[in-house]
């Protein structure tokens, strides 16, 4: 097992590159300052190349979403109106049955009135212009090979209302780079023997029930579910960051401040492997909680496991960790996939998330020919 803990000579900054606002470009000079004061301590953060060409997206995610190819071998299609629906919109693009690369020509608010159904081999790419999703969310069931990268959810209203919802049964998905907030229920739910899922560089806040993994422990077919989460900011939600039942999860470089109730729990069966995260308490200071329940198909009740290796806990967080035998599996992500970019939790790594997750100022890449198959 290869783990990517590199000292560059330039950090890899999303948004620096390509047409940083000021705020931004500020970070980005103090960062320079850094690098010149102690070149040898400077990130190596990951998806260094993703914003050299339109696809360069297409299977490049960490983690178990690595296969993700997205509408890779679909052609363009382009999202020419900010309405719910109809022609040029993105429900029409999404509802298409062939592999599609969904990109923007508009900015604004897309105010959808119903869940937004995907169809598998889709790109819903926000790069080059700034939309937000809102009312309802996006529900993915039964689809595989989605990416959806650089957009805005906020204000989901109604039951059920979840900002992606992930179920049931599908696979090969990636988050990127999103910001999500303010909905009725969760921001992202994983459930129903939905899996090979990576979240990776966005930004959660304003929320209660951040990200489900598991939904119910009569559903034992969610031991199947395998999930990465990484350098994502969660920023003073209250709870599930995320909550776990049966489900492998592998959390690293992330930064967790502020919670409300706990920042990561396991529940029953659960396998979560919690790696160089920074976790920084408000008023609740314990950061990982256990919860006890019985698999319906189990005489018994059971809880999860976390293996804590390299977090950082600051401001008097206490990680919660239990020291009892929980009596369940241990994995490791090393025996499924082999390599992934984890650096140490620092000060450094803090700044960047907290500046550089969620929507970014990136325009879009110029599309270039894919090869044939």
């Amino acid at each position: 097992m290869a783990i990517t803990v590199t000292a560059s000579q330039k950090p890899f900054v999303p948004g620096f590159k390509h047409g940083p606002s000021d705020h931004v470009a500020q970070i980005q000079a103090q960062l320079r300052k850094d690098q010149s004061e102690n070149s040898a301590n400077m990130l190596s953060l990951p998806y260094a190349h993703v914003d050299s060409s339109l696809r360069s997206l297409a299977g490049q995610a960490e983690g178990f979403g690595r296969f993700a190819v997205g509408g890779l071998h679909g052609p363009l299609y382009h999202v020419t109106t900010l309405a719910d629906d109809g022609s040029g919109s993105l429900r029409e693009a999404c509802r298409k049955k062939e592999p599609l690369w969904i990109v923007f020509e508009v900015s604004g608010t897309i105010n959808l009135s119903s869940f937004l159904s995907l169809s598998s081999y889709k790109t819903i790419d926000g790069r080059g212009q700034r939309i937000k999703l809102t009312g309802k969310g996006l529900r993915l069931k039964e689809c595989e090979h989605v990416i959806i990268c650089n957009l805005e959810f906020e204000g989901g209203r109604g039951p059920d209302g979840d900002a992606i919802q992930i179920k049931p049964n599908s696979k090969h998905i990636w988050i990127d780079r999103c910001s999500l907030c303010d909905y009725d229920d969760g921001l992202i739910d994983i459930t129903r023997g939905s899996t090979e899922i990576t979240v990776s560089r966005c930004h959660f806040s304003k929320h209660d029930k951040t990200m489900l993994i598991g939904a119910d422990p009569s559903h034992v077919g969610d031991r199947c579910i395998r999930v990465t989460i990484h350098h994502c900011f969660f920023d003073g939600t209250r709870q599930r960051h995320p909550r776990v039942r049966f489900a492998k999860v592998h959390l690293y470089n992330s930064y967790t401040r502020n919670w409300g109730i706990y920042a990561v729990c396991a529940s029953v069966e659960s396998q979560i492997h919690s790696q160089c995260n920074i976790y920084e308490a408000g008023h609740k200071k314990f950061a990982f909680k256990y919860l006890t329940e019985k698999a319906a198909d189990k005489d018994e009740a059971a809880t999860g496991f976390i293996r804590s290796e390299g977090d950082l806990f600051v401001t008097g967080t206490q990680s919660g960790l239990t020291t009892e035998d929980v009596k369940c599996s241990k994995f490791h992500p090393g025996e499924y996939y082999p390599t992934w970019t984890v650096v140490p939790p620092t000060d450094d790594l803090k700044h960047i998330l907290q500046h550089c997750t969620g929507w970014q100022c990136v325009p879009r890449p110029a599309d270039q020919p894919v090869p044939a198959q």
